[in-house]
């Protein structure tokens, strides 16, 4: 009886070593996952602020987490390249604000004729009958779209002054100015002047059949554009 209990005793150890261990796999959100921070080619000597405010980097996403009314105001960012002095960066940046946004708008537009499917294929620029379309978007369509852009108002701004060095990455050794806007505007008169640009743009075909297309096709632009900046599209 005293052999046969330490016997039992072993053959139970072995059962639970055999046994092969549940592990449990947590994933975590892709937003929590840290990561390290990108090296650059330069050096910050001085700036307007003691941290790079996040708005330069997603202006949407900073107005979330900073509770602005997103229903009647959108935000956009803007940041220049070097500049020499901190003035001409600043009003560089401070000058471009209607440009980029539209810009932004000018790109929405051409990637949504692009991609939306009219019967069996896509809008194709290329053909015949939207040729004075196609030189329109190419030439004159960005310009034309910021004389409809009413009410982007400059609501903050950051500067920096970098010293770029090649032993960082740099091309050469160089001291710049860098200068950031945040630029706010009236959520209903983004809308309007997307509108206006898309309706502008669908008076430039004068094929009655590729006309009616291009509106179909551009219906709810501003609604997409909007919620494309939302990151829900």
């Amino acid at each position: 009886m005293k052999k046969i209990l330490p016997m039992i005793f072993l053959l139970g150890l072995a059962a639970c070593s055999s046994t092969p261990k549940k592990v449990e796999v947590v994933e975590r959100p892709v937003d929590d996952v840290k990561h390290t921070e990108i090296k650059k080619e330069y050096e910050v000597k001085d700036a307007s602020s003691n941290f790079r405010p996040g708005w330069i980097e997603d202006a949407e996403v900073w107005a979330k987490q900073n509770e602005k009314d997103l229903d009647k105001n959108r935000f956009f960012s803007y940041e220049t390249e070097p500049k020499v002095t901190r003035a001409v960066a600043c009003d560089i940046a401070k000058a471009n604000t209607r440009v980029d946004i539209a810009s932004e708008i000018t790109t929405f537009i051409e990637k949504t004729l692009g991609t939306t499917q009219e019967g069996n294929a896509s809008i194709d620029l290329n053909n015949p009958k939207l040729s004075p379309l196609k030189e329109y978007m190419e030439n004159t369509m960005a310009e034309k779209i910021q004389s409809m852009i009413h009410g982007a108002a400059v609501v903050k701004t950051y500067w920096e002054q970098r010293e770029y060095k090649k032993s960082l990455g740099a091309k050469e050794d160089f001291k710049a100015f860098t200068c950031s806007v945040l630029i706010r505007m009236e959520a209903d008169r983004l809308k309007k002047s997307v509108d206006e640009a898309a309706n502008f743009v669908a008076k430039k075909v004068e094929d009655p059949e590729a006309k009616e297309s291009v509106k179909k096709a551009l219906k709810n632009v501003s609604e997409n554009f909007i919620k494309s900046r939302q990151g829900e599209i």
